[in-house]
């Protein structure tokens, strides 16, 4: 076959497994929604592209169309930046550093967890790291670990908290607590940013930001609306779409994953991702009590889930989006700073 009739066919094939995942999203939101569960046009498209992909279904959403909607979501969140907010930066160094002894205690005792269940030290200690899943794996794997069980472990505790934590939220919110609601707009507000993506969007790449595609974009909508330049808003039907491509983006990248090593790895998974979500919201609390940070803001902060992922969690709930995305990124360069000394110290032991 020629080689543009190859990527003719390629790119074509592309197109009906996104076709497939968006149309299967968008029942799975409507579904949703219809049945007043929280976060709709996210956790629906989440659940049923999940349930296709082990059913194997072909879906997917291709990379360059998640990095852009990861870029809108960025606008999104640095968009709600205020003058006020950005006052309250000083408890930020408080915050920080009761998250890395939080995520150093839920790593510990989740690795427990782990080699009680057969993993080599190496494996548990890299399925037990909260983010950072993708150098979890290569790092994992370089020092002798097993990539599969480290790939699965990490995968269904990002499936696990973004399961748990909305209706732990939404029940907070029916019990009386002050979460605010995201606003409801009819129009776009600076919808001329979206042409700023991009050129924002490289050179976060080219810099090595991590998660470039979310955090440039949400420094450059934060400064434009932290000093009253222009601040980017959405209307409700435009913040459904984007919940609902990156929902689809979710649940089908997990397409290798089958139901057999579901069955087998997720009693283990649930109890992890448990003890992490447990003792992080431990010092949630602790955040809560000495800076006044609201529960759910804090739980947010420190929850052990992925930058991008808790991200979207962060506009959809209209929670503090500089102070969740700063403890978030914060765990991550933590983590890469400290595995590779942490596995060669495992390593050397192992020898």
């Amino acid at each position: 076959m020629p080689r543009t009739e190859a990527n003719t066919f390629l790119s074509a094939n592309a197109a009906f497994r996104l076709i497939k995942s968006l149309s299967i999203g968008a029942l799975g939101g409507a579904l949703f929604d219809l049945l007043g569960l929280p976060l709709a046009w996210m956790l629906g498209p989440l659940v049923t592209n999940l349930i296709a992909s082990i059913s194997t279904v072909q879906v997917a959403v291709p990379e360059n169309l998640r990095l852009v909607f990861l870029g809108v979501l960025g606008l999104a969140l640095g968009s709600q930046v205020t003058p006020a907010l950005v006052e309250r930066v000083v408890d930020w160094p408080v915050s920080g550093a009761l998250l890395l002894i939080g995520v150093a205690v839920s790593t510990s005792v989740c690795a427990a967890w782990f080699r009680r269940r057969g993993f080599d030290p190496v494996t548990a200690w890299f399925s037990a790291a909260p983010g950072a899943m993708t150098a979890m794996i290569m790092m994992g794997e370089a020092c002798g670990g097993d990539p599969r069980r480290v790939a699965i472990s990490q995968s269904l505790r990002i499936i696990l908290v973004l399961l748990i934590l909305p209706p732990l939220f939404w029940l907070y919110e029916s019990g009386g607590g002050s979460r605010p609601t995201a606003p409801g707009e009819d129009t776009f507000s600076a919808a001329y940013l979206l042409l700023t993506l991009p050129l924002l969007i490289p050179i976060g790449m080219r810099l090595r930001i991590p998660t470039p595609a979310l955090l440039v974009p949400l420094l450059f909508s934060a400064l434009l609306s932290g000093f009253s330049i222009a601040r980017f808003q959405m209307p409700t039907w435009g913040m459904n779409v984007m919940l609902l491509v990156l929902g689809c983006a979710i649940g089908s990248r997990f397409r290798g994953l089958s139901l057999s090593l579901l069955r087998k790895h997720l009693f283990e998974s649930v109890i992890a991702t448990s003890l992490l979500l447990l003792i992080l919201a431990l010092f949630a609390e602790l955040v809560h009590w000495i800076l006044g940070v609201p529960r759910d803001v804090a739980l947010l902060a420190m929850a052990p889930g992925g930058i991008g992922e808790l991200a979207i969690l962060a506009v959809a709930l209209n929670l503090d989006p500089m102070f969740v995305a700063f403890h978030h990124l914060l765990r991550i360069v933590a983590l890469m700073a400290v595995a590779p000394l942490w596995a060669r110290f495992l390593t050397t032991r192992r020898s």
